[in-house]
């Protein structure tokens, strides 16, 4: 069975190397505590070659959708921020043409230049042939439903492309109000892949509903990952809570967020969200991924061989959603 993960990250170290410390000390950037028999993420990450593609053959992965990880272009303003963006993007396609038939990738954008988000995704699509863009999270407290990204959204939808929401660390305001005065560790826990960072993409989503964003670009496509950040547990909720509140709006919420956005399993490998993300989304907006090398192949792998599917849907899990959505090459 072909097998598409497509929120698997990659990065670029000596690019990275260029963004000022201070910056990324800011925006929340702390040493990662790794289990002894975990994975060494610093020989990983950068890695797009031979030990990611036996790691793929292990599992039966047959193509992973690469994207920067952070540190990244989104803390670096100005030209500088623009010409790092350019770099890890023309990186990135070299390493797809490297191997067409394994890899694919999402750009990366100059967050903190809006106007220049726009143009490059043009040049990732057309020119270096990437399949979309993936944002990270909110940049300098700014969500994309802010007027400044708007041309990005309208870029993603003449283009017919995809952006990927994917979490970040949370702004410093944040951070200091919802995540301070707890052991170091059980702070870091809870204002990421805990918590923090799924609850804060899932605030993304509904601000582009509530602020009109996609009722302005009704063609534009979202994805986002980890079973759907919470989401699916809370439609029925959403649209009750907002619906006195909503007049301005085409659709009701939960409507708005099923017409534009798909899903993958990034992450999170357990029935109960696979349960309620089929319940609300439905199998022809869930796509498989596994957050390499934040998860590893096989443990992804082994989640797809344990849940049961029909054959038909499992093929819309494992590629054919993906393949459709991203206009994969077979």
């Amino acid at each position: 069975m072909r097998v598409v993960a497509l929120e698997e990250h990659f990065t670029v170290p000596a690019l990275v190397k260029q963004i000022d410390p201070a910056a990324v000390s800011r925006r929340g950037f702390r040493p990662r505590r790794s289990a002894l028999t975990g994975p060494d993420l610093a020989e990983l990450l950068p890695e797009i070659g031979e030990r990611r593609l036996a790691s793929m053959d292990a599992a039966g992965i047959a193509v992973e959708v690469l994207s920067n990880t952070g540190p990244g272009p989104d803390l670096v303003p100005g030209a500088d921020g623009v010409a790092m963006a350019r770099a890890m993007n023309d990186h990135l396609a070299a390493a797809v043409a490297r191997h067409p038939d394994r890899f694919q990738g999402f750009a990366v954008l100059p967050m903190q230049s809006p106007d220049a988000c726009p143009g490059e995704l043009e040049r990732a699509v057309k020119e270096l042939r990437l399949v979309g863009a993936l944002v990270n999270g909110t940049t300098e407290g700014r969500f994309l439903d802010h007027a400044g990204y708007d041309g990005l959204l309208a870029a993603a939808v003449e283009l017919d492309v995809p952006i990927y929401i994917h979490p970040h660390l949370a702004p410093e305001p944040v951070r200091q109000a919802y995540y301070t005065g707890l052991p170091a560790g059980a702070a870091r826990a809870i204002e990421q892949g805990g918590w923090g960072w799924h609850s804060e993409t899932a605030i993304h989503i509904l601000r582009l509903v509530l602020a009109g964003a996609l009722d302005r670009h009704p063609r534009l496509k979202l994805i986002i990952g980890h079973m759907g950040e919470m989401l699916p547990v809370m439609l029925d909720r959403i649209d009750n809570a907002f619906a006195l509140e909503t007049e301005h709006l085409k659709r009701p919420v939960s409507r708005a967020i099923l017409d534009q956005v798909w899903i993958t399993t990034s992450g999170i490998f357990s029935e109960p969200p696979l349960l309620a993300a089929l319940l609300t989304f439905g199998i022809d907006r869930i796509m498989f991924s596994v957050d390499y090398p934040y998860s590893l192949h096989a443990k992804g792998r082994a989640f797809l061989d344990r849940i049961s599917l029909s054959p038909a849907d499992m093929a819309k899990l494992a590629h054919a959603n993906a393949d459709a959505l991203l206009k994969l090459r077979r």
